[in-house]
């Protein structure tokens, strides 16, 4: 008897079970070659600041932005709008997909907030880039109390600017702007928002220290240079002039791994 063309069901079955197993195996590799990818287009958006900066600050003389010198009208958005205009997919990792107004806290959370404009008014931005504000071109102290924020602290200016390429000038994270301190603590968790008196304005490292590319963040730093820096080295980096580069976070200060929050333990110290 001739045998009727088409699969048996246990052939049938064969073939979907080595489908299966080959899903398996190319599913994790399918998920690390897409977060490469966004990470790529991360960088590329951070290398498109890196002209904008340049452009800014050379139209400026090599001042940067005044930032809270005078208020909103003076945070990077207001400034840097003229260079970028329109081109708004710039202002976002493709990595965070989630609005902070909408609950999206975490590493992926991009903040949103009103800004208010030169002029009058006010406009939405939104963004999952944070700029150091210790760039800012302040012509006085910044805080609660005097001294809190030295204007001489700042860098202000990009000219005579030694090792530029270890001083960040802005990077993913989790809201427009950022004071870090060589004291400031880690996340205890992942996307932790703050510090817990006041979320936004303390350990504000926390603001940078986020697991959106792993065990790393994109960063653009004065020498206008990108590229990815570890979490824990974020503390290495010099923030401001008088930025204690060996603080307690760091190995030459004395940390070691069992002191970092559970989540960060396995990853490379500096």
């Amino acid at each position: 008897m001739r045998r009727k063309n088409g699969f048996t069901l246990i052939e049938l079955l064969v073939v979907i079970a080595i489908i299966a197993v080959l899903m398996a195996i190319l599913m994790p590799v399918l998920s690390k070659v897409r977060k490469q990818a966004r990470g790529a287009v991360c960088i590329a958006h951070l290398r498109q600041f890196a002209l904008i900066f340049a452009m800014y600050t050379d139209d400026h003389d090599g001042y940067f932005n005044k930032g809270w010198d005078v208020g909103e009208v003076g945070l990077w958005p207001n400034s840097l709008r003229p260079y970028y205009k329109d081109n708004e997919k710039i202002l976002l990792c493709p990595m965070a997909t989630k609005l902070l107004s909408r609950h999206g806290l975490g590493p992926y959370a991009s903040w949103d907030r009103d800004i208010d404009v030169p002029g009058g008014g006010s406009m939405l931005v939104v963004s999952s880039y944070t700029i150091n504000s210790w760039t800012n071109y302040m012509t006085k102290d910044r805080g609660s109390s005097a001294g809190t924020r030295k204007k001489e602290w700042f860098w202000k200016n990009t000219q005579g600017v030694k090792n530029a390429n270890y001083i960040p000038v802005f990077g993913d994270g989790t809201w427009n702007d950022a004071w870090p301190w060589p004291g400031d603590n880690p996340p205890v968790f992942d996307g932790e928002f703050g510090g817990a008196g006041s979320p936004g304005s303390s350990d504000e490292m926390k603001h940078f220290c986020i697991g959106r590319h792993g065990a790393f963040i994109q960063m653009l730093f004065m020498d206008w240079s990108t590229r990815k820096v570890g979490l824990k080295e974020l503390w290495t980096l010099k923030w401001h002039r008088e930025f204690n580069t060996a603080g307690p976070w760091t190995r030459a200060g004395g940390c070691t791994p069992d002191k970092w929050p559970e989540w960060m333990r396995g990853f490379r110290d500096y």
